[in-house]
């Protein structure tokens, strides 16, 4: 797959196949893939955890919020729920430039699951406490997202903005997922240079 192609193949996927497992070992490399990302001033603040252990998953999911523009969805139902869980940490002192590398790290692991064919949601609306507890996350450090991941249940395509210039996520009656992005012409405000090279 070229990157163009990764790149809009990686959409937040809320609706995965609960039945099919996502092996530690998967989890693990996308953390590792994380971890060599870049970051600002090479601090390499954030710490990661995973999980793919179902009673723990329960608890984690239990604490997530889904899909707020989805109002009349109160998230995956119990066969649509993520196999596994990245959980990704910041110091709890936090620091100069860690939300940008919050943003570097979970792009990456959003991309490297879309290359292996695995839908991602990279979940920042959770109850902290429930998810610190059943991650059994290090004293010194909090949740800064979690990422949801499995094996798609549902097509993500995008959209353009209607005329109303509406952001807003929603699904069709086949249970498409769209999603409305701005046209380049709307945010590339800025061409200098030559056409030609």
């Amino acid at each position: 797959m070229d990157y163009g192609s990764l790149v809009t193949t990686a959409r937040s996927c809320r609706r995965f196949d609960a039945a099919r497992p996502i092996p530690l070992s998967i989890l693990v490399w996308l953390v590792d893939l994380a971890r060599i990302a870049p970051c600002g001033a090479n601090r390499q603040a954030l710490r990661y955890v995973v999980c793919n252990d179902r009673t723990r998953n329960d608890r984690v999911f239990g604490a997530l919020r889904w899909a707020a523009y989805l109002t009349d969805w109160d998230g995956p139902a119990e066969p649509e729920r993520p196999a596994g869980y990245v959980g990704i940490l910041a110091p709890r002192e936090g620091g100069a430039g860690v939300r940008v590398d919050l943003g570097i790290a979970a792009q990456t692991i959003m991309l490297g699951a879309a290359a292996q064919g695995l839908g991602c949601c990279m979940i920042g609306a959770f109850d902290r406490a429930v998810v610190e507890e059943a991650l059994e996350v290090p004293q010194d450090y909090e949740v800064q997202l979690v990422l949801a991941i499995g094996h798609p249940a549902e097509r993500r395509v995008l959209a353009p903005l209607g005329e109303d210039e509406s952001i807003r996520y929603w699904r069709d009656a086949q249970g498409v997922h769209h999603v409305p992005k701005r046209s380049l012409d709307d945010v590339l405000v800025g061409r200098f240079g030559d056409s030609n090279e």
